[in-house]
């Protein structure tokens, strides 16, 4: 596909004004310099809109509108499960997860970490968070995020890889935080706008001019098999969708860790004034998270009766595109790219942050909070670089680069949930028990996958969640108890939540539970 004259002026115009904006939102006022706080938390002052888009806007990049659009012509609206079960998930983040956050004033997870735990888990896990940042996340944003860019437009993919890397850093180093997400709310309202006119423009070919519901009917009726939640075991798919295990099993596991203890995306909330503020912009992501399958999960499943003979799955969102008519192409390759220079400054945000706040301030404690910035500027400029020069050697000879990346974090994720809930919510927890749960996800994790690689992954993280948790509790009850108070506090935490918050929560569930009744 070629883009014309009009859809290369749209783009740039899109790039243009989304740096003007990220420019104007973060300049400084009068005499006052940017120090660590309004760089990595701007300033604690984010509002709930700004939260809630900055959420999505860190979430869905490339891999997820390409990958999960050949998710959706292989498997069906059931791999919207990742999307669908995030919405709840996000609702228990705000209500037991952000108090003790907030309530506690920290700016990273390592530094919770720390308080809770001691320094040296800090320490281990912000090296090891450092290095899944810059050289699995940040690496595949970019090159998922080049080869979608070539795919559709016919850019060469390194020229594509520095592009992207330029402009993302363009765009993010100078404003921190409140730079990228008080301009998210455009780069989330661009890629709506793309999915559903990808959608409807999709569905209403499928009907012949019909209408987008009598497309979606049609689908329905000639693909029954795509619009079912849960897979049979006797579904081609069931290894990567295994059953209920996606509403009672690991699934859970894995949108807790991601959601709740990621600090690529938790960072957002931190920000907020306060709890309610937070909380707010939490019930906006769980309800754009259930409009998601509509802009990048039903594309896909039209997709089968559009081009049902594509060489892979993930052509079928770029085929799609294909169809679009001049000038419309133009938005949705905004879409594209606002998606993923979204997701790759909020990356180089949050390793800056953890690389100035858990490793250099710890080392320099007297660092001036001006030099801090400096400093996070610089780490975040070379992380870039770092990805654009090992993103080929890393991803290039991988056919599905996605894939290998859910499975690599998946040995870890358990791990980190295990840390996280039982130091929150478990007192006797000591440092020894976390340390040695963590080590042990990774080896039961690499075990099973070796000795058992029929079980499905999902299942895997889930019953590997559970020995490490096991393991976690036997070696904090075998330890004398902690004879120093912890540096954190646990227990005078307010999770009481607004009648606003308990309303949306109720909606959403209930929205769900119509959702899996309806498809399952």
């Amino acid at each position: 596909m070629t883009l014309s004259t009009i859809d290369i002026a749209i783009v740039g115009l899109y790039a243009v004004s989304i740096f003007a904006l990220a420019q104007w939102v973060s300049r400084e006022r009068g005499s006052h310099k940017k120090d660590a706080q309004d760089y990595f938390l701007a300033g604690r002052t984010l509002p709930w809109w700004a939260i809630g888009t900055s959420l999505i806007a860190a979430n869905i990049s490339a891999e997820q509108i390409i990958g999960m659009s050949g998710s959706g012509y292989v498997i069906g609206l059931g791999i919207a499960s990742y999307e669908w079960m995030a919405a709840i998930t996000l609702i228990i983040v705000g209500k037991f997860f952000l108090p003790i956050f907030l309530k506690n004033g920290i700016y990273t997870m390592p530094e919770f970490l720390e308080r809770r735990f001691s320094p040296s888990v800090r320490t281990v896990m912000a090296i090891f968070w450092l290095g899944v940042y810059v050289f699995v996340n940040l690496t595949a944003i970019l090159w998922l995020g080049a080869t979608a860019v070539h795919t559709v437009a016919g850019v060469e993919v390194q020229t594509a890889l520095i592009g992207l890397a330029v402009f993302a850093g363009l765009y993010a180093l100078y404003g921190g935080l409140k730079a990228v997400a008080l301009t998210d709310i455009v780069q989330v309202s661009l890629l709506v706008l793309g999915g559903l006119i990808i959608s409807y423009l999709a569905l209403n070919r499928i009907s012949s001019g019909a209408g987008v519901l009598a497309g979606f009917h049609e689908l329905t009726l000639r693909f029954p098999d795509k619009f079912h939640m849960i897979l049979l075991r006797d579904n081609p798919n069931y290894k990567d969708l295994p059953g209920l295990s996606v509403l009672l099993g690991g699934m859970w596991v894995m949108n807790l860790s991601y959601w709740g203890f990621n600090q690529y995306i938790i960072q957002r909330a931190l920000a907020a004034k306060d709890v309610r503020e937070a909380q707010k912009g939490i019930v906006l992501a769980a309800f754009l998270k259930l409009l998601m399958p509509v802009i990048i999960v039903l594309p896909g499943i039209a997709a089968i009766a559009l081009a049902p003979n594509l060489a892979r799955a993930d052509e079928a969102y770029p085929h799609l595109m294909a169809m679009l008519p001049t000038g419309v192409l133009g938005v949705v390759f905004a879409a594209l790219i606002a998606a993923i220079v979204a997701s790759m400054g909020s990356k180089i945000n949050s390793i800056a942050t953890i690389f100035t706040m858990d490793v250099y301030r710890p080392l320099r404690p007297d660092t001036s909070p001006q030099r801090l910035v400096l400093i996070g500027r610089l780490t975040a400029a070379t992380a870039l670089i770092i990805a654009t020069l090992v993103a080929k050697p890393l991803l290039g000879s991988f056919d599905q680069a996605f894939q290998y990346i859910q499975e690599f974090t998946g040995f870890f994720t358990p791990g980190i949930c295990v840390i996280f809930l039982l130091g929150m919510f478990w007192d006797r927890c000591t440092a020894s028990g976390a340390l040695i749960a963590a080590i042990a996800s990774a080896v039961l994790s690499f075990a099973l996958k070796l000795e058992w690689p029929s079980l499905p992954f999902m299942d895997r993280v889930g019953l590997v969640f559970l020995v490490c948790l096991a393991i976690g509790v036997a070696v904090s009850l075998m330890e004398k108890p902690r004879e120093t108070p912890l540096k954190i506090e646990l227990k005078s935490i307010d999770y009481s939540t607004s009648t606003g918050f308990n309303v949306a929560a109720l909606a959403i569930t209930v929205i769900l539970v119509a959702l899996y009744a309806m498809f399952w």
